[in-house]
């Protein structure tokens, strides 16, 4: 049996690379406000939008951009594709399904839509965090993309990461009609519902709206729906008199055993209704039990993981373990080594850093379903409120489809984990940088550098 043990930090002494040294050495004011309205109000129903967003939703953008290099990029990348391959193979299929609910053996077809892969930027290059299947903001990112402007000479040599923005809802949308095609082939497609718990009560509820409005563009009855107001009858899913054929799934119930959501079960279950994304995603991708499997080398070669696949995964996914009564001993005493999280959690709920732990929290932790994941920290970025830098952590969300990232966005924030209630921080555009291009920054010419805007991305 894999036990943890304390290991050194071989990265501890590794040179700043450039999108490091551009992230703690400028703080870069990029974002347009009055371009980032236009963005987020595109269609004529959605005016006033930005304006109630700036009242319930003061951190939700940042004003300023998180660097990447083009290595950390492409590592992002092949981390994706790497782990979506390794879901395809049978013995990680048996112990992954085997942990999740019966309903997740269900494969219609469908890959599930915006999966969402979490990363930390430490110095040896990027370190997978989590896996989520219906990560959000993604359309949020997209208007975030559209409404920057060049701040700083460093930028000459930068390229805002993923597709070119006017392409990237398209991207987002392709995907519903994609998975539609895997399940009903030629069929028309003639009414989606986006459906979570209380959805306009959700704290990313306007991009729900954004959603619906580029849906209903391509010709779609588009609707939002809390599953409470979903029927099972005559064979078909029903919102009111309208039948639904394609539910955009946000519920964090990801196997639907609340009863409040038996309707939309049983049309799952009867294929009824194409769901995205659905139950089996969940099972095979984000549960974090899988993070336990996807870092152990050894595992992973006993199940017919290519060599290049187990290299690149033993650098980018850290060591986790599941916590059991013969590994709490160690755990505990090595505890400011890891992240404790649940391994049905979500959001980073119930997730405690080991330096944080009271022996109250970890007798909860025991008694539950949890792993413990060697800590990797987050980046840092510097920012500016008022005139004085400011130091914020970020992560970097890999949104994609089909095993291909389609857009990168950080998040920045201060504090254990993200939380959308920080000054100045929030969701923030990934800029790459070619790290050819010049070794180190310009020297800012104070500790830090507000940079002014002199032209647009």
């Amino acid at each position: 049996m894999h036990s943890p043990t304390t290991v050194p930090n071989p990265s501890a002494m590794l040179p700043m690379t450039l999108a490091q040294a551009l992230n703690e050495g400028y703080a870069c004011q990029s974002l347009d406000p009055a371009r980032l309205r236009d963005q987020l109000e595109l269609d004529p129903g959605l005016r006033g939008l930005s304006d109630a967003m700036a009242q319930t939703h003061p951190h939700l953008f940042s004003a300023t951009q998180v660097f990447l290099s083009e290595t950390a990029q492409q590592t992002i990348a092949a981390t994706v594709t790497a782990i979506e391959r390794v879901a395809l193979l049978s013995g990680y299929q048996q112990q992954a399904l085997a942990a999740a609910d019966p309903i997740a053996r269900l494969a219609w077809g469908p890959l599930g839509m915006f999966m969402g892969y979490d990363f930390h930027m430490a110095p040896d290059g990027p370190k997978l965090i989590e896996v989520n299947t219906n990560a959000g903001g993604a359309f949020l990112n997209v208007a975030l993309a559209r409404a920057q402007r060049r701040c700083c000479e460093p930028m000459d040599d930068a390229t805002l990461a993923g597709a070119a923005p006017m392409d990237l809802n398209q991207r987002l949308i392709d995907m519903f009609w994609a998975e539609w095609r895997l399940q009903r082939g030629p069929q028309a497609l003639q009414a989606i519902a986006i459906v979570d718990d209380n959805p306009m009560g959700q704290y990313l509820a306007p991009e729900f709206e954004m959603c619906r409005s580029l849906l209903a563009q391509r010709g779609v009855t588009a609707l939002i729906a809390d599953p409470r107001e979903l029927s099972w009858r005559d064979g078909r899913l029903w919102h009111g008199h309208t039948a639904i054929d394609m539910v955009y799934n946000r519920l964090t119930d990801f196997y639907l055993t609340d009863v409040a959501h038996n309707a939309l079960r049983e049309a799952f279950i009867q294929d009824a209704v194409v769901v995205s994304p659905h139950p089996r995603a969940h099972a095979l991708l984000a549960n974090k039990g899988n993070l336990v499997a996807l870092g152990d080398t050894e595992r992973l070669r006993e199940w017919g993981v290519c060599a290049q696949d187990r290299s690149l995964l033993s650098s980018v996914v850290p060591r986790a373990w599941r916590v059991t009564p013969d590994r709490a001993q160690t755990l505990w005493a090595t505890r400011r080594q890891y992240f404790f999280k649940p391994v049905a959690g979500f959001g980073s709920k119930a997730s405690y850093r080991g330096d944080k732990l009271t022996k109250r929290v970890w007798n909860d932790i025991l008694a539950g379903d949890f792993i413990a994941q060697r800590l990797a920290a987050p980046g840092e970025r510097r920012i500016a409120i008022d005139g004085e830098p400011r130091q914020l952590k970020f992560d970097v969300r890999a949104y994609s489809y089909a095993g291909q990232v389609q857009l990168l966005a950080a998040r920045t924030y201060s504090g254990q984990t993200t939380n959308f209630r920080t000054p100045g921080g929030g969701f923030a555009p990934v800029v790459v940088v070619r790290e050819s291009s010049r070794s180190t920054p310009a020297e800012p010419p104070r500790e830090w550098r507000e940079c002014d805007a002199v032209g647009s991305i």
